[in-house]
């Protein structure tokens, strides 16, 4: 008697179809990309020699529409995108490489929503490492996560540096969780429960590589059980990330509990091949002068961190930003 096929035997035959689905978008989206830019860099040269005046890319578009009226996306403010895109980036042989590996509308959402080429640089490099949907990018312009990295002054234990000297790249100051529906005086349990029916977005709020592990995840030292509020694993630091949660401002001995976690971590749970675990305090507000002289003789990979349950208004991160550029320029100045 046969067999009955289970899903496990069709499987293989999706992969394969979802794979070479995967790689014919990507050529698609390659030869997309290449073709906009291609048409951007005409329309530049013809208008910066003087032989184009703008007021031909209307007419342009206009022919386009009535001769070739199957042909989508060659409006007006279709062209002119196409010609901002090359003068955008012509000049920066770095980013040449990353960019057909983002689709156009994350390209148009980086070209209209940001403003210095400083930030479209950092979104469009996060977009290439991240694999960010339009969606996913969206959100990380409207929260300003450009702004947030460029103020944020990290709170990181001295061995946790030392060990990895990307964590800056990594970690935050600040995390924003606006996608939460908190109670009125919520609870750390709360916020816990909160946090995992918005797993996708929380996993995307921490940054990319991190893989989850288990909530209430028990440990256990001589005769007792503990348990950790969040555990997680980085694919590229290979480190365990222990996450607490805590509903008010930073207290000291916060520090102490987390690194007792750390520890039983990496005694009973590490494995042999894995860097030391890493822990975060995720914390309502900080007095940073108080974080900084309890993480002074701090021995484990710690960092403290704080987190908004509100959008921020971008147009004070800006102004924030704008400031601190103008302090930096003023004392290099001197």
């Amino acid at each position: 008697m046969k067999n009955k096929p289970t899903h496990n035997d069709f499987l293989p035959v999706i992969n394969r179809i979802q794979q070479a689905q995967n790689k014919v978008y990507q050529q698609i989206n390659s030869e997309l990309v290449n073709l906009y830019w291609d048409i951007g860099k005409y329309l530049s040269e013809k208008v910066n020699a003087g032989k184009w005046g703008d007021g031909i890319i209307k007419q342009l578009a206009g022919y386009i529409q009535k001769q070739y009226p199957n042909l989508k996306g060659f409006t007006k403010r279709g062209l002119y995108r196409m010609k901002q895109f090359y003068e955008t980036y012509k000049d920066l042989e770095t980013v040449s490489p990353l960019l057909t590996q983002l689709s156009w509308s994350n390209h148009l959402a980086i070209l209209t929503k940001c403003k210095s080429i400083e930030e479209k640089q950092f979104y469009l490099l996060l977009s290439a490492k991240e694999k960010w949907s339009f969606r996913e990018l969206n959100r990380q312009i409207e929260t300003g996560i450009f702004e947030r990295t460029m103020l944020s002054k990290q709170n990181v234990s001295t061995v946790l540096t030392q060990l990895q000297s990307t964590v800056s790249q990594i970690f935050k100051d600040t995390y924003v969780f606006e996608f939460l529906d908190l109670p009125d005086n919520y609870t750390e349990k709360d916020l816990q429960k909160n946090l995992l029916e918005n797993l996708k977005k929380f996993m995307l709020e921490l940054g990319g590589h991190f893989t989850f592990v288990g909530q209430e995840y028990r440990v256990q030292v001589g005769m007792h059980d503990y348990y950790i509020d969040l555990l997680f694993f980085h694919r590229e630091l290979k480190s365990l990330v222990a996450i607490e949660l805590k509903t008010t401002e930073f207290k000291p001995e916060y520090l102490g509990q987390l690194n007792f976690y750390l520890e039983a971590l990496d005694t009973d749970v590490k494995l042999s091949d894995e860097n030391p675990s890493i822990g975060i305090l995720l914390c309502k507000s900080k007095d940073t002068e108080v974080v900084e002289f309890a993480l002074r003789r701090n021995i484990s990979p710690a960092l403290i961190a704080e987190y908004e349950t509100k959008l921020v208004d971008k147009k004070i991160l800006q102004q924030k930003l704008h400031e601190f550029y103008e302090l930096y320029h003023s004392r290099m100045s001197e």
